[in-house]
């Protein structure tokens, strides 16, 4: 059986056919085709060392097919991720409300507060007349008050003033023989049986609670609206009007203050 002339077999002829042809010529060959066995291995396996070297240069270069579709699939699905978000930040932005003013800016953009208004001035206490301090003066402006919210006449506020002239000194007394009445502010004190207060009106006949009859202004209501009660009183003499009010052991007593009375009115008038 006929076998394949091996590497060596095809150079000898080779050698042998350019030894014919030219000397010069098969001598140039032999240089360029090591005779030694080994040194032909080597350099056959240097050859295949570069042919691998190239092969494995080009698979890292081009890489095999199944890789090349991964990396282009992951590259088109980040690239779509990035697109994602940046259409969700979009959306948020547009979405998301105003922002509201900073306390800072809210507090200048608010209003200025009205300037609060001035606390009312008490009025000034009526300056005293017709010789009377002024407890006694504010006590009078008090008893005309109580007149003027019952719509009575200023005859009314005279008769009362002269009254109270007479039976407290336009002072608000406690009675000695009422402890009580003690509690309420006194501006001096009386020994009247329980008479108290400005026109010394009497809790036992009536007229009050010691605690209301210490109070000037609910006296002198309590004085007009009996005075109210006796008939023809805006024609009697002021001292009989008077008396039949506060029924007194001395009835003539009251007119000898018709006079201060009637100055005292026309002051806080």
């Amino acid at each position: 059986m006929r076998h394949s002339p091996t590497h060596e077999e095809i150079h000898d002829k080779t050698i042998a056919r350019h030894r014919r042809e030219s000397p010069s010529a098969s001598m140039r060959l032999r240089l360029l085709w090591p005779t030694d066995r080994s040194r032909r291995v080597a350099l056959a396996a240097s050859a295949l060392t570069c042919l691998a070297i190239a092969a494995m240069a080009n698979s890292s270069v081009a890489g095999p097919p199944e890789q090349d579709v991964a990396l282009s699939a992951a590259a088109e699905r980040a690239t779509a991720e990035r697109a994602s978000r940046s259409s969700d930040r979009q959306a948020s932005a547009q979405a998301a409300p105003a922002k509201t003013a900073t306390p800072a800016k809210a507090k200048a953009a608010a209003p200025a507060k009205p300037a609060a208004k001035p606390a009312a001035k008490k009025p000034a206490p009526p300056k005293p007349v017709a010789g009377l301090n002024q407890k006694q003066m504010n006590n009078a402006q008090r008893i005309v008050a109580a007149g003027q919210k019952l719509g009575l006449p200023k005859r009314a506020y005279v008769i009362a003033v002269a009254t109270a002239m007479q039976e407290s000194q336009l002072l608000n007394l406690a009675s000695t023989a009422i402890p009580e009445s003690r509690r309420y502010a006194p501006e001096g004190s009386g020994s009247d049986h329980d008479s108290v207060g400005l026109f010394q009106q009497r809790p036992s006949a009536g007229w009050g609670s010691v605690k209301n009859l210490m109070t000037p202004s609910y006296s002198a209501t309590a004085f007009y609206k009996a005075l109210r009660n006796v008939s023809g009183w805006q024609k009697m003499a002021l001292t009989y009007a008077a008396q039949a009010v506060q029924v007194s052991a001395y009835p003539e007593a009251y007119a000898k203050h018709e006079w201060r009375a009637k100055k005292v009115v026309d002051a806080l008038t």
